[in-house]
């Protein structure tokens, strides 16, 4: 009769466990699936009279939110191929949507809609097209505008450059970079000064690390009568790029002008982030990893940091016991990238009969 009874509890206990870890699945598995891109206080407005439809109004915010997604993590060489994307094409990647406000004004009727695009299926349209999307990960960095007049030899830096006194007035949402503009400092005005004749050379990481930033860019622009010739040193991670340009002469007095400027040169430093941060949706590693199950602490952890990764297409777990838990994870990238990724995030594997086991 005791081993009878020893066999009801010890059955009731392994179904407590059978439901815990199905419980573990099924709503930790939901989650991943259900990774999104949020777009939010997107802002129509449509006049209120005899052909207004609300339906088509929200429509309009669809559109308008996917075009801010795409903006942000897609490069501009590649925009225009999605910017003509159909209504059918931008509400199968809507995810779901909220009202955050909506009101009428002397007949016009204002509405404040967050969209939730669903990233596994904005990811598959964008591979249709040849698309490789970039991951969202917004930097602080110095950025430092030179101009100089070449032709009287002059140098004008901080609030005597209309580079710098204008370069922060028109930022967008959609843009990943935020330019952090240098004090004015007259040490920094006097070595600049000193060196005039050998900017293109000099070693601006001096400076930048004063501010305590490591990442930093340094546009220098050299004008003259003929043509305005842009040098932009840029250092992401260490890492020094050069991006050179010859433009018409361009007259930074005139308002326009300037604007238009600054906005193609945002563009540039934009796209050159995004391509560093590119994912590569046409690889797709199939990793099988191996996570203790006994911790759930530590298994909730894990499955958010997975959901968090940009590079990480997909995850389920397939397999469990009273042990483990057996995930499938396809990956846009190559082994070493998921390391390295990981190794980020402090979770480091040993690798035993072709499963990745988390240590």
């Amino acid at each position: 009769m005791r081993c009878f009874s020893k066999l009801i509890k010890l059955e009731s206990l392994y179904n407590l466990f059978l439901f815990l870890a199905l419980l573990n699945i099924f709503f930790s598995t939901e989650n991943s699936v259900a990774k999104t891109f949020s777009i939010k206080e997107i802002e129509i407005s449509s006049p209120f009279n005899a052909s207004f439809d609300k339906s088509k109004i929200i429509n309009k915010g669809f559109a308008k939110a996917y075009e801010e997604l795409i903006l942000t993590i897609v490069q501009s060489k590649d925009q225009t191929k999605l910017k003509k994307s159909s209504l059918k094409e931008v509400k199968s990647v809507v995810e779901t949507f909220s009202i955050v406000e909506e009101n009428f004004i002397d007949e016009i009727y204002n509405l404040t809609l967050n969209v939730e695009f669903n990233k596994r299926i904005f990811f598959e349209l964008l591979e249709k097209k040849n698309v490789f999307p970039s991951s969202i990960i917004k930097k602080d960095l110095i950025f430092f505008p030179i101009e100089i007049d070449e032709k009287n030899n002059e140098i004008f830096l901080f609030t005597e450059s209309q580079l710098f006194k204008n370069w922060n007035i028109k930022n967008q949402k959609y843009h990943q970079l935020n330019y952090i503009l240098p004090n004015e400092d007259i040490d920094d005005y006097n070595l600049i000064k000193k060196n005039i004749n050998n900017l293109e050379d000099f070693d601006f990481s001096q400076i930048s690390k004063k501010y305590n930033f490591e990442d930093y860019i340094i546009m220098i622009v050299f004008k003259n009568n003929k043509e305005t010739r842009v040098l932009n040193q840029i250092v992401f991670n260490n890492t020094q790029n050069l991006k050179n340009f010859k433009l018409k002469n361009i007259n930074f007095t005139n308002l326009n002008d300037l604007e238009n400027f600054i906005d193609k040169q945002k563009i540039v430093f934009e796209d050159y982030w995004k391509l560093k941060n590119i994912i590569n949706t046409s690889i797709k590693l199939d990793l099988t990893i191996s996570v203790d199950n006994r911790n759930i602490i530590k298994i909730d952890q894990f499955e958010e940091t997975l959901s968090n990764i940009e590079l990480i297409n997909n995850f389920n777990i397939f397999k469990f016991d009273n042990k483990k838990n057996i995930y499938k994870i396809i990956f846009n990238g190559t082994r070493n990238q998921f390391l390295d990724v990981m190794k980020d995030y402090n979770y480091f594997f040993e690798i035993k009969n072709k499963v990745w086991v988390l240590k």
